[in-house]
């Protein structure tokens, strides 16, 4: 299967995030920029290391979260065998990336928008934020899990309106809802942008619905191969039908995708 935009790039640098009680279970992959035109928030890339073995067939897909004239900015949590692999890349080493992938989050600058991000969610926020030309009109609303600094989270507070909010005890989470609750209701003429785990975009999916707000949800299905031949991400929209997740997100209207 020929792969769309298929590029090898090299490997610039990969930085560890924060301090947990796993040491780089967060790191920032930061690649070689592609000969691509343009990259909008919110597309994804799809990046597979050229010397991984074949016990890990497919490449990996991620929220492209920063880049600039030479480099692209991977955020990435190790949660599995792929990214633990990922994270024992070294400077120089070379990996195959196909992309910019998917469609793009709306942007509307003079509209007050409130991006909601949730753990790994809050990726594709911070190109989101670079990107804006009135980051003014902007809010992030952050719920995490592990400590705040193990997300890019402070370039995007020093131009735009952050508030965040840590699940440390049960408790945490109705107080997180409750707030999401209150944040929609206020934005509900304006924009909403959400990613994050399901158990968090259909929380804001419900909110939306109730207040008649324009929300739109990034989906963070497995994916294989990322330009629709595997149809491993499909989801149902909001007719029941079958699309792909790769192909016709991963931005998707609320009110018209199943959760």
């Amino acid at each position: 299967m020929a792969l769309r935009n298929c590029r090898n790039v090299k490997v610039l640098d990969i930085t560890p995030v924060g301090e947990t009680q796993r040491p780089g279970e967060f790191f920032e992959l930061r690649l070689e920029r592609p000969d691509w035109d343009a990259w909008k928030p919110g597309q994804f890339v799809m990046i597979r290391p050229v010397d991984w073995p074949m016990d890990i067939l497919w490449g990996r897909p991620f929220s492209i979260c920063s880049g600039d004239s030479r480099s692209v900015t991977l955020f990435v949590q190790k949660v599995g065998r792929g990214t633990a692999r990922l994270a024992e890349l070294k400077k120089g080493d070379t990996v195959a990336l196909w992309g910019p992938l998917g469609n793009s989050f709306a942007v509307e600058p003079d509209t007050p928008t409130l991006m909601l991000a949730g753990g790994i969610g809050i990726a594709p926020f911070r190109g989101y934020v670079e990107q804006h030309s009135h980051p003014e009109n902007l809010k992030l609303f952050f719920a995490h899990r592990m400590p705040l600094g193990c997300y890019p989270h402070e370039g995007i507070a020093a131009v735009a309106d952050v508030e965040c909010m840590a699940e440390e005890k049960p408790e945490d989470l109705q107080a997180i809802i409750a707030r999401m609750g209150e944040l929609v209701n206020e934005y509900r003429d304006g924009l909403i942008l959400c990613c994050g785990p399901t158990p968090f975009m259909k929380t804001a999916q419900r909110f939306a619905l109730e207040a008649g707000a324009r929300l739109y949800v990034s989906l963070e299905n497995r994916m294989a191969c990322g330009v629709g031949a595997c149809l491993g991400c499909v989801c149902k929209d909001g007719e029941g039908h079958h699309v792909q997740v790769c192909t016709k997100g991963p931005i998707f209207r609320a009110d018209n995708v199943e959760l």
